[in-house]
């Protein structure tokens, strides 16, 4: 399988200095403005109040050594949970979030188009790492924040549902859809869909395990 073989060459990194999160934060401005869904900036920076939350988690992935695409997570779990899905989609996941439920919310996407061309399997490693959180926070859902025209990807793949039709999303000028993956009832096929997405307790402790992620409220 190519996507296996791919992975023996990829890094996940998280990102913890201001360079590296500098890195990430160009890498998303490249990859909206080339999708027209941000207009030019001089800064070409594409960073938000999202990034400095507690329950962060900006990540790289890196092939060769050289970074391919990057993905934001942010862990949540109780009433008072923030993130760009929770302020967008309040009325959907709140209510989940007031029942006890852990939802972790992959954002900002990203791919360098010149790389993802040379490897049409970047999309699902650059996912894996919302299965390695999923896994690791044991969460009841994973939110897909995706336009309408994606959204045939995460349901063929990932088996997720559609939560909400498109609406206004932070900073971007194209509407953005809440797709929900049922993660405790799909998680076994899911992984049978795409085996290479399981990981031992050693790599999710790598990424995650120097930080708990917020407590059950």
């Amino acid at each position: 399988m190519r996507a296996q073989s791919l992975l023996e060459r990829v890094e996940y990194r998280l990102a913890t200095t201001p360079e590296e999160i500098d890195s990430l934060v160009h890498l998303r401005y490249k990859a909206y403005l080339k999708e027209g869904a941000i207009e030019k900036s001089t800064h070409e920076r594409l960073e938000d109040k999202f990034d400095d939350l507690a329950n962060v988690f900006n990540l790289g992935v890196y092939i060769d050594g050289r970074l391919a695409s990057a993905l934001r997570l942010h862990i949540l779990r109780g009433a008072d949970a923030c993130s760009p899905a929770v302020e967008t989609f309040g009325e959907v996941l709140g209510p989940l979030l007031s029942e006890g439920k852990t939802i972790i919310d992959p954002n900002r996407f990203v791919a360098d188009y010149e790389i993802a061309h040379l490897f049409p399997e970047l999309p699902y490693l650059t996912l894996r790492l919302a299965n390695l959180a999923a896994t690791r926070f044991r969460a009841d859902y994973v939110t897909m924040t995706v336009r309408a025209e994606h959204q045939a990807f995460y349901k063929r793949g990932f088996f997720a549902r559609v939560a909400c039709p498109p609406r206004p999303y932070p900073l971007l000028s194209k509407p953005i859809s809440l797709l929900l993956v049922d993660y405790i009832a799909d998680r076994g096929r899911i992984e049978m869909r795409h085996p290479y997405w399981k990981s031992t307790e050693e790599e999710r402790e790598r990424l995650f395990g120097g930080r708990s992620g917020p407590r059950r409220a």
